[in-house]
């Protein structure tokens, strides 16, 4: 199975990620975000950063899980490549591993300005998997 398939939309760019469990699945779409991001650049995991949320729901906790790493994006310049997430009921805890967004090694992707609920979705039953796109 693949880990994830990128979705082409009018101004939006998605991924739906599958996984054998719904974390599996959430690291995945990590995974696909950052690839738009970098342009599917090597990424070493020289960094550890641990994340920690709670959603009223499965959906707004996958768009909170990637605003979060959107937002160390942006305000830290940081890009990862390696994602270690546990997902129990509405509750995501994660173990994310990158570095500074480097020019010289890293290639310029697609800017992501923000995660969208258009077409978003979580799904738990076979095939897990889960869909968000990404306004660019």
């Amino acid at each position: 199975m693949k880990s994830y398939e990128l979705i082409e939309h009018t101004a939006d760019v998605g991924v739906k990620a599958y996984g054998k469990t719904l974390a599996e699945a959430y690291e995945h779409v990590a995974k696909g975000m950052f690839d738009i991001i970098t342009d599917e650049s090597i990424i070493d995991p020289v960094g550890q950063y641990d994340i920690s949320l709670e959603a009223p729901d499965l959906e707004q906790l996958l768009v909170d899980w990637l605003s979060q790493l959107l937002f160390l994006n942006g305000a830290q310049n940081l890009v990862f490549g390696k994602f270690e997430v546990t997902v129990a009921g509405n509750r995501l805890s994660a173990h994310v591993f990158g570095e500074k967004y480097d020019t010289k090694k890293h290639k310029m992707g697609v800017e992501i300005k923000a995660v969208t609920y258009h077409m978003l979705q979580v799904s738990e039953k076979d095939p897990i998997f889960v869909q968000v796109l990404f306004d660019i």
